[in-house]
């Protein structure tokens, strides 16, 4: 009895050696003027950085297979960006495309990218070309820290655990009239430790399911989740850290002060950060539980489907009664319609799930996920060992739940025009995406 015991605790300590973990972290600052992204109501480019952005990436190699988590400080990323970067992964690094998770922290104090939220803006041909050049040469970023990441890999032990933290606010019960609405959030914090061999902190994964939309002037800077990555880093020194954003697309951090970018403000955001760091430092202080293989992965790709879209004749009303940036998005549905025929029913969905053996699972969605698919899942799945992120892959739309769907208002009916997309989800989305989570949490199980 004695000798299986010991064998057995040999046997464990073991599989926390089994992981190759490589970590890096590319600055992707704009070296010139630039729109910002995310507020339809800024009037001119960027003026001045108050702290550097980045895109970060943490590989994992397990079973001869690598898998790469890629972050970034980002507003979002659009389909030509990210099928770019899946080829090039693939490519050069042998990453397929189940084992290559891009997320972005929504951040909307960082440069406009690509077509993300292209009808928000009325750029000069100058200022498009400006745009045009910092997202090519921002892809070649999220390659390059990829593979620098990779190049980086070496043993590691990983360990996962959840903190609190209490930035975010519903941001729809904070509306005019909202105040009967349920108004829930998720204040978990969840954290992966990586290791070295011995227990030397080499990177931390972390999360948190609200907007980075504590500043919103004209300066360039990370928000919330900038200053929390870099309290962290300048806490352990020569670690990265990479923040994954949740499911925050109702959540607000509150109190802010809007279009400013000024001393109180920055205030603001710096503290939300703070507090965020906090909360992770809490969690790499107390008993973590050990991470160990297999780590399977599962992606697929559903098509999510619209209400009725509008005929010709409604669109052609809205746009005589539609003026500035909403007579825009009008005018492009109207145009794409006259120029198809039609307006689509449905529209792509991707969606991870990463099974790291029975020890934490990590389900990525793609778009502004409202917070129900977080606590849904980690209900459904274990809220102590899941983590889901959403605003991964395109910056679809907001992706309500069906009971956002049936209070109506910004995030369930009243945003699609400004996505460039027709009429708002049908109400089966929501089952339909935990319907295919489950598919794939079932594939990914093992035996």
């Amino acid at each position: 009895m004695k000798l299986i015991l010991v064998l057995f605790s040999i046997g464990v300590a073991s599989a926390q050696y089994q992981w190759g973990v490589g970590a890096a972290k590319v600055k992707v600052t704009p070296s010139e003027p630039i729109w910002l992204s995310g507020y339809a109501n800024r009037t001119r480019p960027s003026q001045g950085v108050i702290q550097d952005i980045y895109v970060k990436a943490a590989a994992f190699r397990e079973n001869g297979q690598t898998s790469v988590l890629l972050t970034s400080d980002l507003q979002g990323l659009d389909v030509a960006m990210i099928d770019d970067v899946v080829t090039r992964a693939n490519k050069q690094f042998g990453v397929p495309r189940e084992r290559l998770v891009l997320n972005y922290s929504h951040n909307h104090s960082a440069p406009v990218t690509g077509q993300v939220l292209h009808l928000y803006y009325n750029l000069t041909p100058d200022q498009r070309a400006v745009v045009d050049r910092y997202t090519r040469w921002l892809q070649d970023r999220m390659v390059q820290a990829i593979g620098d990441a990779i190049a980086n890999i070496a043993p590691a032990e990983l360990s996962f655990e959840q903190g609190l933290a209490g930035i975010a606010v519903n941001r729809r019960r904070a509306r005019p009239g909202g105040r009967s609405l349920f108004g829930p959030v998720d204040p978990d914090v969840p954290v992966l430790a990586i290791r070295a061999p011995g227990g030397k902190l080499r990177a931390i994964l972390f999360g948190y399911s609200c907007h980075t939309t504590a500043l919103s002037g004209y300066q360039i800077n990370g928000d919330y989740a900038g200053y929390a990555q870099h309290a962290l880093e300048a806490k352990y020194p020569g670690v990265t850290a990479l923040f994954m954003q949740g499911c925050g697309g109702d959540a607000n951090p509150l109190p802010r002060l809007m279009n400013s970018d000024s001393a109180e403000a920055i205030e603001l955001a710096a503290m939300y950060g703070t507090i965020l760091a906090r909360a992770v430092e809490a969690v790499l202080r107390a008993p973590m539980q050990s991470v160990v293989g297999p780590l399977r992965t599962a992606y697929a790709v559903i098509e999510v489907p619209f209400r009725k879209p509008p005929a010709r004749e409604a669109l052609e009303a809205r746009v005589r009664q539609a003026s500035g940036g909403k007579k825009r998005q009008v005018e492009y549905l109207l145009q794409k319609l006259i120029r198809d025929g039609k307006l689509p029913e449905s529209h792509p969905y991707p969606i991870h799930v990463w099974r790291f053996g029975a020890s934490l699972n990590f389900i990525a969605l793609t778009g502004e996920s409202v917070v129900d698919y977080c606590l849904r899942f980690k209900q459904e799945y274990g809220n102590d060992n899941t983590w889901v992120a959403g605003y991964n892959n395109e910056l679809l739309s907001y992706i309500p739940s069906l009971r956002v769907l049936r209070e109506g208002g910004y995030e369930g009916v009243d945003d699609m025009d400004e996505y460039g997309l027709p009429a708002p989800y049908a109400e089966e989305l929501e089952e339909m995406i935990a319907r295919k989570v489950g598919e794939l949490m079932a594939a990914t199980k093992g035996v």
